[in-house]
């Protein structure tokens, strides 16, 4: 059995996702055979090497362009996808040579009208999974409609064929595929250590409380020495990929507090983890509302304006966020497991 996913290269939060659900398939099926195409980097599948699992370079959409984590170009976003709807036509008549000639089973996007459309031109069934859909987003800027007005009708079109949809919570979008869609929990990153185990080998100063840095991808210009000079936290700021033997869930459970913008992938983490979240905006990013409105049912959360984030002004933020109640029950996390044996079905194993 052969499975090709194509995910967006936007960020982390399409990867991340995907990740826990090719673990899952590898641990419910040893014997699936696993192509991703993506521009996600190489580092991030770490976790999931395996001879069986094959990473491919590759753009399967433009994604919207970020000056940083906070705020992001519209004009350069509508001349992007300009440019690769072009030629879409194109790319999906190679994309469906390619899965014909792996002899694929299933495809599953996360969540690139390419995939729908490059599946059904080859003739195999396609599973979009995500918690939004391009055209939702697009929607939101004006750009889009005086640079490139084709783009929101090509997508709607290519979403229009997926075989089935699986929507994750806190989302938005999937009218095109209204007629096939089904919900499922959280696919979540949870860690499996001892999140004291993690503070001792990172030495964090358990005394004060740890706050995690998570902007992602984009970043963004934090005033981390400041902070760390104050001594009011303990400020756990790492590189995008994790110190050795470390996960990125397992920093996130390590910490009291993560600092960030809400995005899917962050937020299913800290809900999976019980870490608290302190949020900034991010910019025109239509789903940001749907997080804000959300978000109080899975974890504990509140606002920092983007002026108190980069001036350093956290300590009364952080204390009144410790100081919530979490929320009355913790969500499902277990959409992984359910999303694998959908697939595994659909494949026809």
């Amino acid at each position: 059995m052969l499975i090709v996913f194509y995910i967006s290269g936007h960020g982390f939060g399409h990867a991340s996702r995907q990740i826990e659900l090719i673990r899952e398939l590898r641990a419910q099926r040893p014997d699936v055979r696993i192509v991703v195409r993506t521009a996600v980097p190489r580092w991030m599948f770490a976790p999931i090497v395996d001879p069986a699992v094959h990473i491919q370079e590759f753009e399967t959409d433009p994604g919207v362009v970020q000056f940083d984590s906070l705020s992001l170009d519209e004009e350069q976003t509508a001349r992007d996808a300009a440019r690769f709807y072009a030629a879409f036509d194109q790319r999906v008549t190679t994309e469906a040579g390619l899965i014909r000639g792996l002899n694929a089973n299933l495809i599953v996007g996360d969540i690139p009208p390419l995939a729908c459309a490059a599946a059904e031109r080859a003739g195999v069934p396609c599973v979009a999974i995500g918690n939004f859909t391009w055209d939702w987003i697009y929607q939101a800027y004006p750009a889009l409609d005086r640079l490139a007005p084709d783009v929101i009708p090509a997508i709607r079109r290519a979403y229009a064929v997926t075989t089935r949809a699986l929507r994750l919570p806190l989302h938005g979008g999937f009218e095109p595929m209204a007629g096939v869609t089904r919900d499922i929990p959280l696919i979540a990153r949870k860690s499996n250590r001892d999140p004291d185990e993690t503070r001792r080998q990172l030495g964090l100063d358990a005394k004060r409380p740890i706050v995690l840095t998570s902007f992602g991808r984009y970043g963004a210009a934090l005033p981390i020495e400041t902070l760390r000079q104050k001594g009011r936290l303990t400020i756990l700021d790492v590189p995008r990929e994790p110190p050795s033997g470390l996960l990125y869930q397992d920093l996130v459970a390590a910490a009291d507090v993560v600092i960030s913008k809400p995005g899917y992938g962050i937020v299913s983490e800290c809900a999976a983890n019980g870490t608290a979240l302190l949020y900034t905006s991010r910019g025109r990013f239509v789903e940001y509302d749907v997080f804000v409105e959300e978000m109080p049912r899975l974890l504990r959360c509140r606002y920092i304006s983007q002026d108190d984030l980069l001036a350093g002004r956290w300590d009364e933020p952080v204390d009144a966020l410790l100081a919530q109640e979490p929320p009355p029950e913790w969500p499902r996390i277990d959409g992984a497991l359910v999303a694998a044996r959908e697939l595994i079905a659909m494949a026809g194993a």
